[in-house]
């Protein structure tokens, strides 16, 4: 974020995270909590980074940070900020997909990521948006040997979600984005009660809504530009509406 402050007022005022300041030597890095969990993080924008926008990153666990960089390598990504310590919370670094969908891989130590998740004001999806669907199926196999199941039709929604080595839990998606024109990129879903209020909260707050609301069969949902630029999505779970799109 180019102001950690004004995301600190804008998040609680949306999501009511309580936003609290790191140790000295963090950075300047921000934690949010809910109900006492660590929600999501809030850093100002890392120098080696260069003129980057603001974004919310996705971040992947991993055994071994330094491992999953040299596959990402070998398998046709980019590693953009190479594994590095963070104090004693654990090591991280940031890469890219083949076509330049940018993601974070977080090697738990002392801090172990998101503790909350699935209710109003946490996350609930992470799903990427590529005009590459083949590749990134290759890729991220290669990487983290994730397991993907088809839904939608191929025609009107062209979808997948994928799983763990061998674990039918579905923990994210991968959509085909080849009709939209635009960029790979890591979209992060947050969970609301109440989708129109959401978006009706962020507006007031100087966000920009850019899609939404819409009804779906996962739930009625937004996506949002927040004042710094930072794109994600609402989602109220609670009213789905229709079916999902399958072939025959």
């Amino acid at each position: 974020m180019d102001d950690t402050t004004a995301a600190r007022d804008f998040y609680s005022a949306l999501f009511g995270w309580e936003v609290q300041d790191g140790p000295a030597d963090a950075g300047g890095y921000l934690m949010a909590t809910l109900d006492g969990r660590p929600a999501a993080g809030i850093g100002p924008k890392p120098e080696a980074m260069g003129a980057m926008p603001s974004v919310w990153t996705t971040y992947f666990a991993a055994k071994r940070a330094d491992e999953i960089a040299e596959r990402v390598s070998t398998s046709g990504g980019q590693v953009m900020m190479a594994p590095f310590d963070v104090l004693d919370v654990g090591r991280m670094f940031i890469a890219a997909d083949p076509a330049g969908g940018v993601f974070g891989v977080w090697e738990a130590k002392a801090h172990n990521g998101s503790g909350i998740f699935n209710q109003h004001g946490a996350y609930c999806w992470n799903e990427l948006h590529t005009p590459a669907y083949e590749q990134a199926h290759e890729f991220y196999t290669k990487v983290f040997g994730w397991q993907y199941t088809e839904i939608g039709d191929g025609a009107n929604l062209t979808y997948s979600t994928f799983a763990l080595p061998g674990d039918s839990h579905e923990v994210g998606g991968i959509m085909d984005a080849s009709a939209m024109n635009t960029p790979p990129y890591w979209l992060t879903w947050i969970q609301v009660d109440g989708a129109d209020t959401a978006l009706a909260t962020a507006t007031e707050l100087g966000a920009s809504v850019i899609m939404g609301p819409d009804d779906s069969p996962f739930g009625r949902t937004g996506i949002l530009q927040a004042p710094q630029g930072e794109v994600f999505g609402v989602i109220d779970p609670t009213k789905a509406v229709g079916e999902v799109p399958t072939g025959t």
